[in-house]
């Protein structure tokens, strides 16, 4: 392992449990040490000098990195080349882009060297007790590696929640996929926090008990689960509650931008997780936002129907809302599969994020099984049992967008769903009148309804 922060230290620590002898490398000898004082009597190497980090391996040697994205693996990569040896096999396991991931299988290869990307996801526990693995790469290449992956990763009903997905960059292009629709979904529950809040004045052990209550139903899911753990933390600092005390500003490290930026590409819709991501951009205008709210001003409704009947309408709005979003990460998925020809098994991607992964709740059940029948569906809200579970909440969901608007609080994530659903099922759109328009001013060209071909109008402004 080359990199011993959180996740690559505890990561050497499954690996070891599992029994395996693993060698580490840092160059921070404070990680060094840190591992060497968690590692207690177990098989572990630990160095801060390469080369003997190197010779420590038995040859065809398997080394993973768990380095920062972007220029630093290229760097560690290049110091490690002259030491290795044909059939030696690199495992990226960060959050690297999958172009680079392409660039770097093919410049390897001239070398002899093997080159996979592996999405981790799981954070740190999920790294030290079990995460979910989304390698992609050569298939006989993982063959090798399969054992060890298997019995490191998550376990759901005694399947391990890793799986060999497709060739090349297969794995990390999966892997930003999951970061989006986790984008999408922290989104939704933060909107969700906003009108119990604001709407419905609950105070935080209110929260704390909506949460709870929703993960023991149809929600159930890691993201529920800990959200509702933050509204019982109390802050070490003061005697608030600590989520009172965090800065409404949010960060991010680039994965669900990338989502973005590739669906796009591809002309593939995915509302919810680019409204996530310009969300994010969003809060970090703090103090454009609070002079702002000093000059505009909101429809000063206030909601006064039963709390109750918030938080029924909210759990089956978001419910309506998690499914859309993994649709759209899921027809991603789909449809790079086919541009890229990684040759994805949708099936097994759910099938692997039902356990250990940020992402996991009980509808990837649903989601693993309306594969298993339809493997090559397109979108899963034209599932028979997944559209029905959409067209028994819409009720809620149009219900709480109402009460969003009337009472001036933001939830274009949960608009978004809504509007991605009306659309999809809509057999006609106005984007006639956009190619109209596009014509117009442009001379594009569009296509009709009634024969072949693409034309053009000389426009009555052309006629003046």
């Amino acid at each position: 392992m080359i990199g011993l922060g959180t996740m690559g230290r505890n990561l050497v620590l499954n690996i070891s449990d599992h029994g395996y002898s693993v060698a580490g490398f840092d160059k921070n000898a404070a990680q060094v040490e840190l591992l060497k004082k968690d590692s207690g009597d177990r098989n572990l190497f630990t160095t801060s000098a390469l080369e003997e980090f190197v010779n420590a391996l038995k040859a065809p040697r398997v080394i993973l990195l768990l380095v920062p994205a972007g220029k630093i693996v290229d760097e560690v990569i290049q110091e490690l080349k002259p030491l290795l040896s044909g059939d030696d096999l690199l495992m990226d396991c960060g959050n690297s882009h999958f172009t680079d991931t392409n660039t770097r299988i093919e410049e390897l290869a001239k070398s002899g060297i093997h080159f996979m990307g592996v999405g981790i996801s799981g954070g740190e526990s999920g790294a030290r007790y079990g995460p979910s693995i989304m390698p992609g790469g050569p298939k006989d290449i993982y063959k090798h590696v399969a054992p060890m992956l298997e019995s490191i990763s998550a376990k759901v009903k005694e399947e391990p929640c890793v799986t060999w997905l497709g060739v090349g960059s297969a794995g990390h292009y999966v892997k930003m996929v999951h970061n989006g629709i986790e984008y999408g979904l922290m989104q939704l529950i933060s909107e969700a926090y906003h009108l119990l809040k604001v709407a419905g004045r609950m105070n935080n052990d209110e929260l704390h008990d909506v949460f709870s209550e929703w993960n023991n139903g149809m929600l159930h899911s890691f993201l529920i689960e800990i959200t509702a753990d933050i509204f019982a933390q109390k802050d070490e600092l003061t005697s608030n509650s600590l989520v009172d005390m965090i800065l409404d500003s949010a960060h991010q490290k680039g994965t669900g931008g990338w989502t973005s930026q590739d669906a796009m590409k591809l002309q593939v819709p995915i509302p919810v997780i680019d409204i996530a991501v310009s969300m994010r951009d969003l809060s970090a205008f703090k103090k454009e936002r609070e002079a702002a709210q000093q000059k505009l001003e909101g429809p000063g409704y206030k909601f006064e129907e039963d709390k109750k009947a918030l938080v029924s309408w909210l759990e089956q709005a978001l419910y309506f809302s998690m499914i859309t979003t993994y649709a759209q990460g899921m027809s991603l998925l789909h449809y790079a599969s086919k541009e890229y020809k990684y040759d994805l098994k949708l099936e097994n991607i759910a099938s692997i994020w039902r356990g250990g992964c940020i992402i996991r709740s009980s509808l990837l059940d649903d989601i693993k099984s309306t594969f298993s029948r339809q493997s090559d569906l397109s979108n899963i809200v034209t599932d028979d049992g997944i559209g029905q579970k959409l067209m028994q909440s819409q009720i809620a969901i149009r219900k709480i967008v109402q009460i969003a608007v009337d009472t001036g609080i933001p939830v274009p994530a949960l608009m978004g769903s809504l509007a991605y659903y009306d659309s999809y099922r809509s057999g006609w759109l106005p984007a006639n009148l956009i190619q109209a328009q596009r014509d117009y001013f442009g001379a594009h060209t569009y296509e009709r309804n009634d024969r072949e071909g693409t034309f053009h109008t000389k426009w009555n402004h052309e006629n003046e």
